[in-house]
């Protein structure tokens, strides 16, 4: 429940201000206003990034093809910025959900100095936390 509670809110949100611009007469604001929280909704959602491992898998992986590792977590704007940048790119990553895996949480914990701080980028030598998409981009 709690990876869609962004989505959730940001829906709520939409119809708490959208329903009663359209109950006062102003239909298109009204449904324009909720078409914005709704599609903000689907964008921080699970389901709009690529499938997510586990932190095991992510990395026995990486042992295997040298794929960087993006620690993510749902309604985090700067992980909805990197898939975003990423966009077709996006499947070349091992992508690991903090908030469904706590070894994956420990993981980006041990690396950002004790904080959960994502996007958390792991590669074979090295380890960034919040990076630019385009040094993302860059490492593989």
């Amino acid at each position: 429940m709690r990876r869609w509670l962004p989505s959730i809110v940001l829906l709520a949100a939409g119809l708490i201000a959208g329903v009663p611009l359209i109950g006062d007469g102003a239909v298109l604001a009204g449904v324009v206003f909720l078409a914005v929280f709704v599609v903000l909704g689907v964008l921080v959602s699970p389901p709009a990034f690529p499938r997510s491992v586990t932190d095991a898998t992510a990395r026995a992986a990486q042992a295997a093809d040298g794929r960087p590792i993006i620690y993510w977590r749902p309604g985090c704007p700067y992980c909805l910025r990197m898939r975003t940048v990423l966009a077709r790119e996006a499947g070349r990553y091992h992508w690991v959900d903090i908030w469904t895996d706590p070894e994956a949480a420990a993981s980006v914990r041990a690396v950002a100095d004790g904080n959960e701080t994502v996007p958390t980028v792991v590669t074979p030598g090295e380890s960034y936390v919040n990076p630019s998409p385009q040094l993302v981009r860059n490492l593989h």
